[in-house]
């Protein structure tokens, strides 16, 4: 007889009907609390949802960008005068580019065979060269061992000779340090079909020439000082002179087109995007040749390992522009984040105030079917009570409401 009881009752509850029933307390303490709540969320989303964060807006973060940069200015190095053709590379004026401070030059090396001049090579013997890896940074071991100078003996090594020698000590061009940058930055928002440029507009009086960048007086020149961009990034030019390294221009393009045109201007910002913690090999440098034939037609070269500074330009942004889709979606979701105090009202009458039975018996009440009256009760009848008395609870007649006193 259990499992026809129970099928009965399990079939009985899914099809049950739930409605909500209000009940209205008076309590201080869960009234404060709700409407504490309630003014909390609403101030959340009006401040930081739409005001600060601007939900409203349909936004575009696929920024399309070009950078054309340019150079200038002229500095002397081992007794020579260096321009942008000597310093500068690659010269195409991409946004990527090495402004070259240091040289370390190997001059006319040639194919043949000589001494390696690394320390790692020196040797007494023939067969100490032999137990040692064949390829070196400079060529590929001959097996010899063979006189470096009259004091040193060394491996002997067939490639470009002499090979080069990179712990010599050279001087750093630091005029670098007063030459200018122009950066040319164009961007494009494609679903606003929104363009701009970082120079002023034609006509509109602004000295482009004469301008240079500074946070605060200049923010918007788009002509930058090489030191100024390096003390920026909180590093001192002399110093990453002489070893190399990485500096990152950023420029940021975050633009509310609800505005006027004018108003979406760029912020630019500076780092050192190269790590200089737990680095094996701190700065940057890299080595490239200039080839050449002498009269007699054997081919020469001159290795050049530089020493610079890099610069990227990267450049980010997001447009926003009025929707009515998004402005919806957040409305909706700020009136129903609004029942959240309910929820925790209800949490408190049901575990912490006095009278939580009181309440728990007025807002959670099981209605059989049968107790359902065939015709409606009169508006003043007294209703009963839970054990057959009458209840003198206030009661409104049209929504079920009721009043507790906690």
């Amino acid at each position: 007889m259990s499992r026809p009881s129970s099928y009965t009752r399990w079939v009985s509850d899914f099809f049950s009907y739930e409605t909500t029933k209000s009940v209205v307390v008076k309590s201080w303490v869960v009234g404060v609390v709700n409407r504490g709540v309630q003014l909390l969320i609403l101030a959340y989303f009006v401040g930081w949802v739409f005001l600060h964060e601007k939900a409203y807006q349909v936004r575009d973060t696929a920024i399309e960008s070009s950078v054309v940069t340019k150079v200038k200015g002229v500095g002397r190095y081992a007794g020579r005068v260096m321009d942008t053709a000597d310093y500068v590379t690659p010269p195409q004026g991409t946004s990527v580019f090495v402004v070259v401070t240091k040289q370390i030059r190997t001059e006319d090396q040639a194919q043949g065979v000589c001494p390696e001049s690394e320390a790692a090579f020196h040797c007494s013997a023939d067969r100490d060269c032999r137990e040692l890896s064949p390829g070196t940074s400079n060529g590929m071991l001959t097996g010899r061992c063979v006189p470096y100078n009259a004091t040193l003996r060394t491996c002997e090594i067939q490639g470009w000779c002499p090979p080069e020698v990179d712990t010599v000590d050279v001087p750093v061009m630091l005029e670098a340090e007063n030459f200018t940058l122009l950066i040319k930055n164009s961007i494009r928002f494609p679903l606003f079909g929104f363009e701009k440029t970082n120079l002023p507009p034609p006509g509109s009086g602004a000295e482009l020439g004469r301008c240079r960048f500074h946070p605060q007086l200049q923010p918007l020149c788009p002509i930058l000082r090489l030191g100024d961009v390096a003390r920026l990034a909180g590093q001192d030019f002399p110093a990453l002179a002489a070893t190399g390294g990485v500096l990152g221009i950023k420029i940021g393009w975050v633009c509310d087109l609800d505005r006027a045109w004018e108003l979406c201007l760029p912020r630019y910002s500076f780092t050192r995007l190269d790590s200089l913690a737990r680095t094996p090999a701190p700065g940057y440098n890299f080595r490239h040749a200039r080839y050449y034939r002498w009269p007699d037609g054997s081919e020469r070269r001159t290795l050049i390992k530089a020493f610079g500074i890099r610069f990227d330009v990267l450049v980010y942004g997001s447009a926003g522009k009025f929707g009515i889709v998004p402005t919806l979606i957040n409305t909706v979701a700020a009136f129903t984040s609004i029942g959240v105090g309910t929820v925790l009202c209800d949490i408190i009458l049901l575990n912490f105030l006095k009278g939580a039975e009181h309440y728990k018996a007025r807002k959670f009440e099981e209605v059989p079917e049968a107790d359902i009256p065939a015709t409606p009760a009169s508006p003043t009848a007294c209703p009963p009570g839970p054990l057959g008395t009458c209840s003198r609870d206030k009661q409104s007649t049209d929504s079920g409401t009721f009043s507790l006193g906690l």
